[in-house]
């Protein structure tokens, strides 16, 4: 019988320390909103509506995920949304600098 709860008591205590919790994506996070904030500084929304709303969707969701504290689809979420807000600035600019736009 004791040696019944000693293998439960390490077994629970195995599991217990096996796992693992993904840690925030605060630098993730952070980075997407920066990538957004570039972004709209260009007007991307005007000029590049296609990557501009994948960005804000990626973003809306991963700040979802996050606050569910579903870190590992939030960080997922916020690198399509850094990657995206990126494209968007950078087809905006091209645009912008095309037509002759002040940047």
């Amino acid at each position: 019988m004791r040696l019944q709860r000693l293998f439960i008591g390490i077994l629970l205590f195995t599991v217990i320390v096996g796992c693992q919790t993904v840690p925030a994506p605060i630098e993730d996070y952070s980075l997407a909103r920066a990538a957004l904030d570039a972004a709209r500084s260009v007007q991307a929304a005007r000029h590049s509506p296609g990557y501009w709303h994948q960005a804000e969707e990626a973003y809306r969701k991963g700040r979802i995920y996050f606050e569910d504290r579903d870190f590992g689809k939030a960080k997922e979420q916020f690198i399509r949304a850094r990657a995206a807000a990126e494209k968007a600035e950078n087809s905006a600019r091209l645009i912008r600098q095309r037509t002759g736009d002040v940047l």
